[in-house]
């Protein structure tokens, strides 16, 4: 800030010289204001650039030939998103007369489950289910069933739901190597999570350090639920870069980051692109350098990194036990095989989990507080969350983590060997990101999803990544994704620069686009998609 401040002052005393009193009040007037807006444009959190770049995009879409271009490119890809999205059969679009027996529900919520052709319980989607078994599904169906009706925001009325998710969050706290002052709570999933991080740091600088205009540093591979919550609370994302080798934070880069409105650092361990996990230790100690907290999101792969030393696997210092880590989030939901709507939010101590709470003293309903985003919360999920991990117990989750980490690597090292691809860094866990230089990894991407495979496409680079879960530590479905790689990889080497086709052009053509909005807008017609019912056609827009 000191040459421009320099620059300023040096213009105003050239500017005084032989004046009268008359015109340095006028000019000392324009020159405050004009001082004012230069700071204003200097000194924003976001780029003059990007500001720039914003508004051309912005004024172009204001000529009527462009913004007919647009709408007509909207309207098609929404078609799209329809075509796909809508079933087969009818839809309920008013209240049954009479209400359905128990039977026909139950026929129908059959149905409906079958609806979609990947095979995820034979193994061959990323992610998105972590286990399967019909023993746990049952056991946790009769949990849920039982507690289906309990309300933990009523603490008196169901004080054994409060005491099963006390016990969740204290064994989650130790195996985390949270000590006697770590604390948190449950939330409904990893982004309820981050954000409930981020809003304990935002009012926790504006409390102790009086930062109104807060902003966190995070790495470019954090997950995007860092954005929303930024979005949701007011706080600007400082995004620095990783290094392309490893794509770990570039620990420079984000200390050249960190500045007076700083409230919060953030690591991943591991990351959702590429399963790498940052250098938690370097990252803690610029927190312990600048007094910032540091949160590390082990929302993906938490429930395994805990119990990979047990399983046999080295693993880098990521949790409390590494000074200057304030605070970490972990999905029960993922490897923690719990049902979906499950995750926790650890503190190092309590001050920080104080400013995670909303408390309304002054409301004519009463003195109120609650803990997380919701005010009721589901004690059904707490309770088949508890009953999960207790089902387990430690060396089952040592077990599964040491198939799927077995498992991972072996398909890691499969891959490396076949030739025209290659891996992202080194993954941490359970997550491998696939590239190419030798052709559009898309096409890859497409020719799996062809053979029943549903994999993570990524961008900025192109890239696709398979998250590995237990399904994958079946007898042959590791050996088969791996054949079928380098399968198609071989297939795709005969033409190498065909363009690609279909659903996973889209991919390629988004990153392209310089007017990010557009691909906003794009986005906005999927989630839409997804509420489609044929009277939507009807609809008023």
């Amino acid at each position: 800030m000191e040459p421009h401040i320099k620059l300023v002052t040096g213009s105003i005393d050239r500017v005084f010289t032989g004046r009268q009193p008359w015109q340095i009040v006028a000019i000392t007037t324009t020159t405050v204001l004009g001082t004012i807006w230069l700071c204003q444009v200097l000194f924003q959190e976001e780029s003059v650039y990007q500001r720039a770049k914003k508004k051309v995009f912005k004024l172009a879409r204001l000529i009527p030939a462009v913004r007919r271009k647009v709408d007509a490119e909207i309207e098609k890809i929404n078609d799209g998103f329809v075509k796909d999205i809508s079933q087969v059969g009818n839809y309920y679009t008013e209240l049954p007369t009479d209400g359905i027996g128990h039977e026909e529900i139950i026929k129908k919520v059959d149905e409906y489950l079958e609806l979609g052709h990947y095979r995820w319980k034979e193994g061959f989607i990323s992610g998105a289910v972590y286990y399967y078994n019909p023993e746990l599904i049952k056991l946790v169906t009769e949990v849920y069933g039982k507690a289906s009706y309990t309300n933990p925001l009523h603490p008196d009325v169901f004080p054994g739901v409060c005491k099963m998710e006390a016990e969740v969050v204290r064994m989650t706290a130790n195996l985390f190597h949270g000590g006697p002052s770590a604390c948190g709570t449950m939330t409904t999933g990893g982004t309820e999570s981050i954000m409930m991080a981020c809003k304990a740091y935002r009012d926790y600088a504006r409390e102790h350090r009086g930062i109104t205009k807060p902003n966190m540093v995070l790495p470019v591979t954090a997950h995007t639920a860092f954005d929303k919550a930024a979005k949701y609370l007011g706080i600007f994302t400082k995004v620095v870069p990783v290094y392309a080798d490893s794509t770990e934070v570039n620990i420079a880069a984000m200390e050249r980051a960190i500045n007076r409105n700083t409230v919060l650092l953030v690591g991943s361990a591991p990351n959702f692109p590429y399963g790498t996990m940052d250098d938690i230790e370097a990252i803690a100690n610029l927190g312990r350098k600048y007094n910032i907290p540091v949160h590390v999101d082990a929302c993906l792969g938490g429930f395994l990194i805990v119990f990979m030393k047990r399983a046999g696997y080295p693993v880098r210092p990521f949790d409390f036990s590494v000074p200057g880590v304030t605070s970490i989030s972990a999905d029960t939901h993922k490897y923690g095989y719990t049902p979906k709507g499950s995750s926790v939010i650890l503190y190092s101590k309590k001050v920080y989990r104080h400013f995670q709470y909303t408390v309304t003293t002054e409301w004519p309903g009463g003195v109120y507080g609650s803990p997380t985003v919701n005010g009721s919360r589901a004690g059904g999920i707490i309770a088949a969350t508890w009953a999960t991990m207790m089902n387990f117990g430690l060396d089952g989750y040592v077990e599964a983590t040491k198939r799927i980490i077995d498992t991972t690597r072996y398909i890691e090292q499969q891959l490396r060997a076949i030739k025209n691809i290659f891996i992202f860094g080194t993954p941490a866990t359970s997550v491998i990101g696939i590239g190419s230089r030798d052709f559009d990894i898309y096409l890859l991407g497409g020719e799996l999803n062809s053979l029943g495979w549903n994999l993570n496409s990524l961008q900025f680079p192109s890239g696709i990544h398979i998250c590995v879960t237990y399904m994958h530590t079946e007898h042959g479905v590791a050996e088969k994704f791996v054949e079928d790689v380098r399968t198609k990889v071989a297939l795709i080497m005969q033409n190498p620069t065909k363009p690609v086709e279909g659903k996973m052009a889209i991919y390629g053509v988004a990153q392209s686009v310089p007017d990010r909005e557009l691909i906003g807008d794009f986005t906005k017609c999927f989630i839409d998609s997804m509420y489609y019912t044929p009277v939507d056609k009807q609809a008023t827009k």
